[in-house]
């Protein structure tokens, strides 16, 4: 099982990673699949030239699952980072994550 490496850059430039195990994120991978799917699925919609109205609610739809994800994975950094007490990854880069994803 491999795990994604996200960095960082530090006040100094230099560059610091935090992983996250896949079994830890589990919940948000399978939210982005089900939205890959959604997608995949508004694509359709759109050009069979469905249901406008539909095509927009699951492009909503679509779009909170990713947000939740988001929001998924930077806890579980943050619970991660804090719980063992490590300088992987800083408060205010993981404040700065966070609020990307608004």
């Amino acid at each position: 099982m491999s795990t994604k490496t996200q960095s960082t850059a530090t006040p100094a430039g230099k560059s610091k990673s935090m992983s996250l195990p896949a079994a830890e994120i589990k919940p948000a991978i399978t939210r982005l699949k089900r939205a890959k799917g959604q997608l995949e699925a508004v694509i359709r919609a759109l050009e069979t030239e469905q249901d406008c109205q539909t095509s927009v609610m699951q492009l909503a739809a679509v779009a909170k699952a990713i947000d939740r994800a988001g929001y998924l994975i930077v806890a579980s950094g943050m619970k991660q980072c804090f719980s063992e007490g490590g300088d992987e990854m800083d408060a205010k880069t993981l404040e700065k994550l966070f609020l990307s994803l608004s």
